[in-house]
């Protein structure tokens, strides 16, 4: 039973970091719609949303990460966030190859790691987590 324990509050303790960096990436596109669509245009080659898009967008991922964060149908809402980070993770590959000047874009290679083990033992993450009420 303790090792339960200790394995519950390891992953909220996951789930509470990844939706730290998540909630604030949500809360960018509504207060910043100009860098997020700088972001999308540089590393996704998407140009030409509105404004008004990146709202919605801002509004779609601030539900899914306070799903996320709640612990909410954590299938779905863990592997979401997985993937919006993989994909995140995986269109920045250019900065890799400048390593040295870019050496903030790892710290996506560990938060990738932490949002496949939350999505990969989602059955263990119990603590604060209303699928597991």
């Amino acid at each position: 039973m303790m090792r339960e324990k200790r394995i519950a509050r390891a992953l909220l303790s996951l789930r509470l970091g990844v939706f730290v960096v998540m909630v604030v990436w949500s809360i960018d596109k509504l207060v910043n719609p100009e860098h997020s669509a700088q972001v999308f245009e540089h590393f996704y080659g998407l140009k030409g949303f509105s404004f008004s898009a990146f709202a919605i967008l801002g509004v779609l991922q601030l539900v899914l990460v306070i799903a996320f964060v709640a612990g909410v149908f954590q299938r779905v809402s863990y592997g979401l966030v997985f993937l919006l980070h993989g994909v995140s993770t995986l269109s920045s590959w250019q900065q890799y190859l400048d390593a040295f000047n870019n050496l903030l874009f790892f710290a996506a290679w560990p938060m990738l790691a932490a949002c496949f083990a939350l999505y990969y033992l989602r059955d263990m993450d119990t603590l604060l987590a209303w699928d597991h009420r």
